[in-house]
């Protein structure tokens, strides 16, 4: 298993329209994560950065993440995030969130 945890932060007025459309995530995009082999997916919100964590129980990280980019659902629910969000200046090439360098971890 691989646990990502990432950063971005929140475009300025975006943050009740953000929380708003993550109470109610349509079906296809839920089933789009799993198909991916994601789970334990959260984001938490602290001020304007959001933190997400997730576990990826997949073999191809890099193919079930282009097959969710790839997704016409997933693009029109990136089409409404992504100018709420605002990626970290320090990001790697080719990020959106920023990646995360894991530090402690205990099962």
């Amino acid at each position: 298993m691989k646990r990502v945890g990432s950063v971005i932060g929140i475009a300025p007025g975006a943050r009740e329209e953000y929380e708003r459309i993550h109470a109610a995530v349509w079906p296809e995009i839920l089933a789009q994560i799993s198909k991916s082999h994601i789970q334990n997916y959260s984001i938490y919100r602290h001020g304007d950065l959001l933190f997400s964590y997730f576990e990826y129980v997949g073999n191809d990280y890099e193919g079930d993440m282009k097959a969710m980019g790839d997704d016409p659902k997933t693009q029109e629910w990136w089409s409404l995030t992504i100018p709420m969000q605002a990626p970290m200046e320090d990001r790697a090439e080719g990020e959106w969130w920023k990646t995360l360098p894991e530090v402690f971890h205990t099962d």
